[in-house]
């Protein structure tokens, strides 16, 4: 089998998230791509993997990626690891994995902790529909623009915060979603001080503000989605029929509406209808 490039999901906190399979890979490996190879070298000393390291990270994943890609063709199998976690969920990674991908060399997904999914299974929000934002802008008035842009998502939406931001984060999310909002805020996951609880927005901050001690370590806010989410697919299906019943008949409009969104003609021709009435 040619060499592949295995993404390797490593603890988010507690030694022991480490699965069996992603030791044998780490030991098994030519190299391990690490975003910071201080922080992954306790990790492989705890499991006595001595495979060589390299550091691959924001500011030289593109000039480190044609070694990795010549070690791969070359038949040499190739580990990639991120301080903790899943690599490329807020993490380097991705250009490399594209490049891999590009080089038609194989890569396999080794899965293990997520602080997000982790996260999202804890706080006990809907987990049915989700959206993965990551961190939020650092100023306040990007970040309540984007905020302002997932307000009526009625999916559940996970972020990660970094503690010196966590009280002005939240004081956004209380200024755009309102006080009544329920968040998820899971802390240290795994770790000795993990912290996981549901509050409305305006009691988390209140309560992390109260105590100092949850202003540090690191942090994911699930927030439950907004229940009374304005269908934005169907507003832009109601325009595109509005539009064609100027010039079309019912029968045509919801025809070539359905030629051009892949939605269903009866059901169309049934919104249609109610849109005509309504005219």
């Amino acid at each position: 089998m040619s060499a592949q490039l295995f993404v390797v999901a490593t603890p988010i906190g507690h030694l022991d998230d480490m699965t069996y399979r992603a030791i044998n890979v780490l030991e098994s490996v030519s190299l391990i791509a690490a975003e910071d190879t201080r922080q992954s070298a306790p990790l492989l000393k705890h499991y006595n993997i001595s495979t060589p390291l390299t550091a691959v990270h924001d500011h030289n994943e593109t000039q480190k990626i044609d070694d990795i890609i010549k070690k791969l063709q070359n038949g040499e199998n190739v580990a990639l690891i991120s301080d903790a976690g899943t690599p490329l969920i807020s993490d380097p990674g991705f250009r490399l994995v594209r490049a891999a991908q590009q080089a038609d060399i194989r890569v396999t997904p080794i899965p293990g902790a997520c602080a997000a999914i982790a996260a999202l299974s804890s706080v006990g929000l809907p987990s049915d529909r989700f959206l993965f934002v990551g961190f939020l802008p650092a100023k306040s008035s990007q970040r309540q623009a984007q905020l302002a842009q997932l307000k009526n998502h009625s999916e559940t939406l996970i972020l990660y915060e970094a503690p010196h931001r966590i009280v002005s984060c939240l004081t956004d999310i209380q200024e755009i979603f309102g006080a009544e909002r329920r968040i998820g805020f899971a802390r240290e996951i795994t770790k000795t001080f993990e912290t996981i609880v549901q509050k409305p927005v305006g009691e988390l901050l209140e309560w992390v503000k109260a105590d100092h001690n949850q202003q540090k370590g690191e942090m994911v806010l699930v927030i439950a989605g907004n229940p009374n989410e304005v269908d934005l697919e169907q507003q832009k299906v109601d325009q595109l029929l509005m539009r064609l019943l100027e010039d079309l008949s019912i029968k045509s409009a919801s025809q070539l509406a359905a030629d051009l969104t892949g939605n269903k003609r009866k059901t169309l021709y049934q919104r249609a209808l109610e849109l005509q009435e309504k005219v």
